[in-house]
């Protein structure tokens, strides 16, 4: 194992290529971001990291991943994978274990520039990562969650055999929100008619499973 594994990790999907970011690709991910994530009337995240966005054009973004790369330790990480289509970066696909050794659980979350959007490449990118996870990393459960009024997203969660888990209140601008919490047990997984391709994991799986 080298100094830093993740350089080697690279996920292959039908369309897209996810890697762990880096400093290059999180300066491509603030244009992204800049340039729209979602309808400015609503907020999307538990935390209002795009209302932040104008005022100090992206600053905040890229020490939030930095800190999340400078935690990573055997068992205890988040990989955000910037995905990118046709060569360009279009959003950031995340998974995290936390005792991942012992518990076997993964979480995962994303999000994905505006203009990308409802062309089926956000799920795209959760089911690479999912099938990374079951597959390759033998995870047993994961788990996610949605506003309780985002129906596109729970739809999808529950094509891949997600079942809600409980609710969570949040208040990203002051106002309670409820957040569907969702399951996906390895043996649920509804699984597409492709398989996602796996390179550098050799380097890093000790990392990630003990």
């Amino acid at each position: 194992m080298d100094a830093w594994p993740l350089r080697h990790l690279v996920l292959r999907t039908p369309r897209l290529e996810l890697r762990p970011d880096d400093d290059e690709g999180l300066l491509e991910l603030v244009d992204v971001a800049l340039a729209g994530v979602h309808d400015p009337a609503e907020m999307p995240f538990s935390v209002p990291w795009t209302d932040w966005l104008p005022n100090d054009h992206g600053m905040g973004m890229v020490q939030f991943y930095w800190g999340q790369r400078a935690k990573i330790a055997r068992g205890d990480w988040t990989i955000n994978f910037i995905a990118r289509f046709e060569g360009k970066a279009i959003g950031v696909q995340s998974i995290s274990g936390h005792d991942f050794g012992a518990l076997r659980e993964v979480h995962t979350g994303s999000w994905l520039g505006q203009k990308f959007q409802g062309s089926g490449l956000g799920t795209e990118m959760r089911v690479g990562v999912l099938q990374f996870a079951f597959d390759h990393l033998d995870a047993r459960i994961a788990r996610s969650a949605a506003w309780l009024g985002n129906h596109a997203s729970n739809r999808v969660s529950a094509k891949l055999g997600y079942v809600p888990d409980g609710t969570i209140s949040v208040a990203p601008r002051g106002a309670r929100l409820e957040q569907v919490r969702l399951r996906l047990d390895a043996s649920d997984f509804v699984r597409p008619q492709w398989d996602v391709s796996v390179e550098g994991l050799a380097e890093c799986v000790q990392l990630l499973t003990n």
